[in-house]
């Protein structure tokens, strides 16, 4: 696989579902929910089509795993795949919220090598490539190197934070509620805050390309058990994420885990 081209095409490909979204985005266009309630629109399904044609047909011998399409045990067997959410932060696009994106990773093994977050609404591409550090719109970019807890700003989950999932952070930490876990971990990548927390479930689909992003921006991020993240499993489903920069790390598994006991 050449990775450069494989980067390339998927930020092409993320540009054109992201115009896709854009075509819908505070417009008219159908809804429905899927098991759980989760919302799906027209926009999800059109961006989710964008992107299996690019990238399938860019790479025909390569996997495939979204939230949009049906899954299938052929991608376990496979080398490379690719795990794209086309629409993460669908609850944000419909409320007309600009927090939202097209989230696109490569996997060789168990491993992301490419990644790319896309926000349509700001126009912010962020992008990387094992072991070449992350861009933001072409500039390179690195978390926060802040080394302590007290004050420091947490881009959480807006519907996490709305439930009073933080409560007992909040004379800590300053609480930035945020939508889209893959747009929070490219802001929190870019140095736009200082850690992220996800308390609920998330599919490989939501975090895969956030998690090389913050990575490759100098993040530790792991799930809630303080273990590293391994994609392209029969089971998509993992339980949280705790991201930070090495320095801050400890401190925030702690306080995590003094929550959850």
């Amino acid at each position: 696989m050449d990775l450069d081209r494989a980067l390339t095409t998927a930020r092409e490909a993320a540009q054109e579902a992201g115009e896709k979204l854009l075509s819908y985005y505070t417009s008219d266009y159908d809804i429905r929910h899927k098991s759980g309630g989760n919302p799906v629109t027209t926009a999800d399904i059109e961006a989710n089509q964008v992107l299996h044609e690019a990238l399938l047909g860019a790479f025909p011998n390569s996997g495939w795993l979204s939230e949009e399409s049906t899954d299938s045990p052929e991608r376990l067997e496979k080398e490379w795949v690719w795990i794209v959410d086309p629409l993460d932060g669908t609850m944000e696009f419909i409320r007309g919220i600009d927090e939202f994106a097209v989230s696109v990773a490569l996997v060789q093994g168990t491993a992301p090598v490419v990644a790319v977050a896309y926000n349509p609404a700001t126009d912010c591409m962020t992008h990387c490539r094992r072991g070449f550090g992350t861009f933001a719109n072409g500039r390179p970019v690195r978390v926060s190197d802040r080394a302590g807890l007290e004050g420091a700003t947490m881009v959480a989950s807006r519907s996490e934070t709305r439930r009073g999932l933080f409560a007992e952070f909040e004379g800590i930490l300053k609480i930035k509620p945020t939508g889209s876990i893959a747009h929070k971990l490219a802001e929190f990548a870019a140095g736009r805050g200082d850690l992220t927390v996800s308390l609920r479930p998330k599919n490989e689909w939501d975090v895969c390309a956030g998690v090389l992003l913050a990575e490759e921006a100098g993040a530790k991020v792991t799930d809630l058990d303080g273990r590293p993240f391994a994609f392209n499993q029969a089971d998509t489903l993992r339980n949280g994420v705790i991201a930070a920069n090495p320095l801050l790390y400890p401190e925030v598994y702690r306080l995590v885990a003094g929550r959850r006991r």
